[in-house]
């Protein structure tokens, strides 16, 4: 991928897109976004008559607390509530702090691990702040609400739940579905396979008291979806012909180029969360996606309207060069995800970062190693040479490793390329070190206190 910063027209600066398209106001309107978008993938039958009616809706995707971040992953479910608020209907996230205690096995071959209460309460924690640079969660009648299934399903007993659940689902109607089919073969406990009706519970609890009329989630949460339609059918009292509930699949992501969508390129998950990955690599992320899949990503990932994202489209095709659509897109979703602050620091230090000429002064040498990552040295292994502290430092894997990088002429620090490994480095302000290795890596290092 290409890492250099390009030429031409740089308009990523731009504050991330909070206006609607020209599009229906209303609940109405929200089918045909999510269909020009390319990101629907599959409806209940009566939810376009019920979203043609124009009253709000009030919609709920799950997010499995499992981890105390959210990744690029769940940009699809985000923007799913995201779309439904600015529709005009109310978005519910919920965290399953109780279902997070099973596991769901759609989309897994092996079991989930369980964890135990106070690790999934600080995970619940941290994703209602990830969350919140999304939705809105003021107070009003489609503010966001977060809920967390554990609330109720932590006090329900067995007994009760099979009685006025599990009676109402046969072994063969759990069986058919594809979540379940593809786990049978490598095996899948009870404990999985009783997710689909806990899941089931979590839409007809809300449908009950909080008129909750919609799920929503990937199409591999489908099967779980009808599952809990089934359910509200047959506790809500609905005649004959009625849908009490509705429910909404989207597509399941995968890159048009072919490429892994969510991972690094050393093959790591790309976090919304700093501590993770910082704001730098996140906007590189999204800097570097393939020409083929900027298209798609800008519909799906950004709130820019139709005739902004055809006339990047044409620039695209038109200057690849340029990558206008890709800067567009890093530094919307940068800014959405970590603030504009966060996303105007990445650009600056990309273009410090890729740029050709050398750095000397320390500030922005500060703030490079503040957004990239950086290593960290001890000054005693100066003295060893630079093979030795870059091998120490864990910017090279071994000291065999960077004695070939560097007597092959691969290394240059503060400017001046590198060819004797035991050359002392002589640090920047006596505590930097500018490294460069190759053509499309630069590691800045910082002298340990």
């Amino acid at each position: 991928m290409v890492r250099s910063l390009p030429t031409g027209r740089d308009d990523s600066t731009r504050r991330p897109v909070t206006t609607a398209p020209e599009v229906a106001s209303g609940p109405a309107g929200l089918l045909a976004e999510l269909e020009w978008r390319g990101i629907l993938q599959e409806t209940t039958p009566g939810l376009p008559g019920r979203l043609a009616t124009g009253s709000p809706i009030t919609g709920y995707i799950g997010f499995d607390p499992t981890g105390d971040s959210l990744h690029v992953g769940h940009l699809v479910p985000i923007f799913g509530l995201l779309r439904l608020q600015r529709f005009g209907g109310r978005p519910v996230a919920l965290v399953g702090g109780g279902t997070g205690m099973i596991g769901d096995p759609s989309g897994r071959s092996t079991e989930r691990n369980l964890l135990d209460r106070e690790t999934l309460e600080a995970n619940v924690t941290a994703i209602r702040g990830q969350l919140g640079r999304f939705l809105d969660f003021a107070p009003g009648s489609n503010g966001a609400i977060l809920v967390n299934n554990l609330d109720w399903l932590g006090r329900l007993s067995l007994i009760d739940f099979l009685r006025d659940t599990g009676k109402h689902f046969t072994i063969p109607y759990m069986l058919d579905k594809e979540s379940v089919q593809a786990r049978l073969s490598r095996g899948l406990s009870f404990t999985e396979f009783s997710y689909m009706l806990l899941q089931a519970y979590d839409f007809a609890h809300m449908h009950r008291t909080m008129g909750v009329e919609l799920q929503m989630g990937g199409a591999d949460q489908w099967g779980n979806i009808t599952a809990g339609l089934e359910l509200i059918r047959r506790t809500s009292g609905a005649g004959d012909g009625v849908e009490p509930a509705h429910g909404l699949a989207y597509k399941l992501l995968l890159s048009p180029s072919g490429a892994k969508f969510g991972k690094s390129e050393s093959g790591e998950s790309v976090w919304l969360d700093a501590a993770r990955t910082s704001p730098f690599d996140f906007y590189q992320y999204w800097r570097n996606v393939d020409d083929r899949d900027v298209g798609p990503y800008l519909r799906w990932f950004t709130e820019f309207p139709r005739d902004r994202i055809e006339a990047l489209g044409a620039e695209t095709e038109a200057h690849p060069e340029a990558r206008a659509a890709q800067l567009a897109l890093a530094f919307d979703i940068t800014a959405r995800t970590h603030g504009v602050e966060a996303a105007q620091r990445a650009v600056a230090d990309s273009a410090t970062a890729f740029g050709s000429g050398p750095v000397d002064d320390p500030a922005v040498l500060a703030s490079m190693y503040g957004s990239s990552g950086g290593f960290e040295y001890d000054r005693a292994w100066l003295a060893s040479g630079t093979a030795v502290l870059l091998a120490e430092a864990g910017v090279f894997a071994s000291r065999g490793e960077a004695r070939r990088m560097i007597s092959a002429g691969g290394v240059t620090v503060n400017g001046q390329r590198v060819t004797d490994p035991d050359v002392r480095p002589e640090p920047i302000a006596g505590e930097w070190l500018d490294v460069r290795i190759g053509k499309r890596r630069r590691e800045i290092g910082h002298v340990r206190p």
